[in-house]
């Protein structure tokens, strides 16, 4: 199996989750299918004619490039998919289901590379912080409306370290912003950490808590047991598969953080889980 999609994703999925080949959704062979005239369709055809079948959940309502995709694929078998597909339960199985796959995909586990948790070792390092004995908190997420307050996640933080709790903060490029609340932690923040040391952290952690949000996912599916809050979308459909609590209430801010602190503290036995 070969996977398209942003250059990062695709790359980071090479090994950890049966993908043999990455490649960029920006790749010029994608862009030819756009364009109509000169040797854009030999451009297109020379890459996706080399497929057997082609899944695709891209553009699947434009009808220009579904022709276009079919056309370059040649013999191939072309299927098109929503992004987000229709239907009730757990949008994993939606997805199995779209493409003609039965069963549950229960089972969202990733392979967590040697080179993973050694990038993650590093980080624990630096801040003296121990594997397993540490929580892993992500305050973000895609959406604002999705995020519980920044200032909740700060009280988080500095009642577990209060408890005696390691507490390591990450945030990405939409949480810069928040970089002047989260100041105020006792806690030690990392900025946009690569995928692989992002998913080593999550299998070293004793615990995750976070958002609705891609973060989220990775880290349950590294393996970290996680408290995942949920405000405007529905746990049922959307949350990570794994060791997951999900809390769920609206609106969002109306999670107290006693309950979370409970939770983070139930997620993990943090005398037991050493090595």
């Amino acid at each position: 199996m070969e996977l398209m999609a942003r250059d990062e994703l695709a790359n980071f999925a090479v090994r950890r989750i049966g993908v043999a080949r990455a490649h960029s959704i920006d790749r010029r062979e994608v862009g030819a299918l756009f364009v109509s005239g000169g040797d854009a369709g030999q451009v297109a055809g020379r890459f996706f004619a080399e497929f057997s079948y082609i899944y695709s959940f891209f553009a699947a309502d434009d009808g220009g490039f579904r022709s276009a995709l079919a056309r370059a694929a040649g013999e191939a078998v072309v299927s098109f998919h929503r992004f987000r597909p229709d239907g009730d339960g757990h949008v994993a199985d939606a997805y199995l289901g779209a493409i003609g796959e039965s069963g549950s995909a229960a089972d969202a586990s990733i392979e967590v590379l040697h080179e993973d948790v050694e990038a993650a070792t590093r980080v624990l390092d630096r801040f003296k912080l121990a594997p397993h004995q540490f929580a892993l908190i992500h305050p973000g997420s895609g959406s604002p409306e999705k995020n519980w307050p920044a200032d909740n996640f700060v009280v988080l933080a500095n009642r577990l370290a209060a408890i005696g709790r390691g507490v390591l903060i990450v945030v990405g490029p939409a949480e810069e912003r928040l970089r002047e609340r989260l100041a105020t932690c006792r806690a030690p923040v990392i900025s946009t950490p690569s995928l692989a040391a992002l998913a080593g952290l999550a299998r070293l952690a004793g615990a995750y808590v976070g958002n609705d949000s891609g973060v989220s996912h990775l880290a349950a599916a590294a393996g970290a047991p996680s408290v995942v809050l949920f405000g405007p979308t529905d746990p049922a459909r959307w949350r990570p598969l794994g060791r997951v609590l999900a809390i769920h209430r609206e609106p969002i801010a109306s999670i107290s953080t006693d309950e979370v602190v409970a939770a983070a503290n139930d997620a993990i036995d943090w005398d037991a889980r050493t090595e």
